[in-house]
């Protein structure tokens, strides 16, 4: 081969590397840069439930409405872009985040050591307090340290699950545990004696007993209290800040305040976001 064909096909050779090299750094600088492409594409596609009341759910106008998708629409507009909603079972939520199906998730994910490992969090914009619930009439049961003895429902593979079996139960004596796929069914049996109290979430429990008729009552203090975030793809540390930024602003002007009010009737905790 002459040295001219020569030189012409290692150039060509070098370019191909270089071009190729380029490439994946600008791959890998765009799976880092989240924020950045969201910007560019005007639009963050959040991971929601769209089953959970009154935090994002399908309203009567066949649109994705509460707490979480108003957080979620002004953090959007915050970022200069809009708000693009997926519904998902919530057990895929982290895994589509992974996989790059959605931007964030806003739908009630709780801080957890776990998820933790598996996700970037903001710091918390909801705290949820869990209480023991009873039947109306029901006056033997008004703090944890009656379950001995008792029969207790709670959702099957929720953090309350978790909760009841290796920490409240260690502390206040035995008691038995019924699980359940969902509240209504939960309440049911709460409502006709099958089970002596559940353990949930106040402000998801307010609407499904409002929309059923249960009779039935919180009592005693909050048991424990569970801090919501987004959640982001790990190393999406500008994303994170950016987010950050937007809901401490919420919070010093009023908007987060008149979004918490129309959903739960009740002025936020001060100590939200520690």
């Amino acid at each position: 081969m002459k040295k001219g064909k020569i030189f012409f096909a290692l150039a060509a050779t070098a370019a191909l590397i270089l071009g190729a090299c380029g490439n994946s750094e600008t791959k890998k600088e765009s799976n880092n840069n989240t924020l950045s492409a969201i910007q560019e594409k005007g639009e963050m596609t959040v991971g929601i439930m769209g089953t959970y009341a009154p935090y994002n759910f399908m309203n009567s106008d066949k649109e994705y409405d509460g707490f979480d998708v108003d957080i979620a629409k002004e953090l959007a507009k915050r970022l200069d872009v809009k708000a693009k909603f997926v519904a998902q079972d919530f057990s895929g939520l982290i895994p589509g985040l992974q996989k790059g199906k959605f931007d964030a998730l806003l739908s009630q994910v709780t801080i957890t050591p776990d998820r933790e490992k598996q996700v970037d969090f903001t710091a918390p914009y909801i705290t949820n307090d869990v209480k023991v619930i009873v039947k109306e009439d029901n006056t033997s049961i008004k703090a944890v340290e009656d379950f001995k003895g008792k029969k207790i429902g709670v959702g099957l593979g929720t953090n309350d699950e978790a909760f009841l079996r290796n920490e409240l139960m260690p502390k206040v004596g035995d008691f038995k545990i019924n699980t359940y796929d969902d509240v209504i069914t939960t309440l049911k049996d709460l409502e006709a004696g099958r089970v002596d109290a559940t353990i949930n979430n106040v402000y998801a429990l307010k609407p499904i007993i409002e929309k059923n008729g249960f009779k039935v009552k919180a009592v005693g203090e909050p048991i424990k209290s569970d801090q919501a975030a987004v959640a982001v793809k790990k190393g999406n540390k500008e994303l994170v800040e950016a987010m950050n930024k937007a809901l401490a602003d919420m919070k010093k002007d009023g908007t987060y305040k008149e979004i918490f009010v129309k959903w739960f009737d009740e002025e936020p905790k001060a100590d939200l976001g520690k």
